[in-house]
């Protein structure tokens, strides 16, 4: 069996390779082409969580599952939050072929969602980012965004200003943009274009308020129902475009909370990224209209990415 480790991940799975990847996976799954259950997560103890995501890419596609631990303090300790395994089963045979690493599959393939949502929904023009954390996703999503909008300049904000300014100084270096660090949310967003927020935040930290008519906004940080990023406002204010409608519906924090509050009903959401970009529903219909992408992350992306690398090997053997 073959197994592909985090850094053979990293150097292979690319965000031109990936980005093209995914929008292609969301577009099927809209379409229910690909078969997927609701992530089960089993709460372990204060920011530590374990889930299981199972999948097929189609009725004689490959199929398999995620098998994914999500621990918020090993940021602290150096190493990814998220620990866990892709398991590829082969569809002529249903055996297991392959087994890769889902931390870098999942930070990769979830920055990679965000560009495409990015490309479809933020304005042509849009070329100020403001980042929302300085963790891992942080920087793959500075990395993804820049591959479908040209940034000329980037803002980051976080709870400590020092590692903030660490993270700008390194993404600065890497990327070769102008990138700052903000004393305050408030601050970071005022003249973005495009805001990622990819926090481990329980209460909402970005407030509608602040957001500007034209931005796009990717809500990545919370992946269950609980923790939220944004506050209720700006859910009822903006064209609500969900990575799965059915997940968001049971597991997207930030609509759950709006439509608790009595702010909404299930109509608000627009629909799936998979059917704005196969052209069955409207994305952005103005400069001035504010858009969120609600990302949960799907199985299906990391199948479609995880086969592509064991594919690439199938060939080349």
């Amino acid at each position: 069996m073959r197994f592909i480790d985090r850094e053979e991940v990293a150097r292979r799975l690319t965000y031109e390779k990936c980005i093209p990847i995914v929008r292609e996976a969301m577009i099927a799954f809209s379409k229910g082409e690909t078969k997927q259950l609701l992530r089960s997560i089993i709460p372990l103890s204060e920011g530590r969580l374990f889930g299981v995501m199972p999948g097929a890419l189609g009725a004689s596609a490959p199929f398999g599952a995620k098998l994914i631990s999500v621990f918020q303090d090993n940021f602290a300790k150096g190493i990814q939050s998220h620990q866990g395994l892709v398991i590829l089963f082969d569809p002529e045979t249903g055996a297991p072929v392959c087994v890769v690493h889902a931390g870098e599959i999942t930070a990769i393939r979830t920055a990679a969602a965000s560009a495409v949502a990015t490309d479809a929904l933020g304005r042509k023009d849009a070329r100020r980012l403001a980042i929302l954390g300085y963790g891992e996703q942080a920087a793959t999503h500075t990395r993804a965004i820049g591959k479908v909008r040209e940034l000329e300049s980037i803002v980051v904000w976080g709870r400590s200003r020092a590692r903030a300014e660490a993270f700008a100084e390194r993404m600065r270096t890497e990327l070769g943009v102008p990138m700052t660090s903000a004393a305050s949310v408030e601050e970071a967003v005022a003249k973005a274009d495009i805001v990622c927020t990819v926090t481990a935040a329980s209460e909402p930290i970005l407030k509608s308020d602040w957001v500007q008519p034209g931005t796009h906004i990717n809500v990545v940080g919370s992946g269950f129902a609980g923790p939220a990023e944004v506050d209720n406002n700006l859910v009822v204010r903006s064209r609500f475009i969900a990575d799965s409608r059915e997940g968001v519906l049971q597991q997207g924090a930030e609509f759950l909370r709006a439509k608790a509050a009595g702010l909404i009903g299930d109509g608000h959401i627009v629909g799936e990224i998979g059917q704005v970009l196969a052209g069955q529903i409207e994305g952005r219909r103005s400069a001035e209209e504010i858009t969120v992408y609600k990302s949960l992350g799907h199985v299906v992306q990391d199948l479609a990415s995880a086969w592509a690398l064991y594919s690439e090997d199938v060939k080349l053997s």
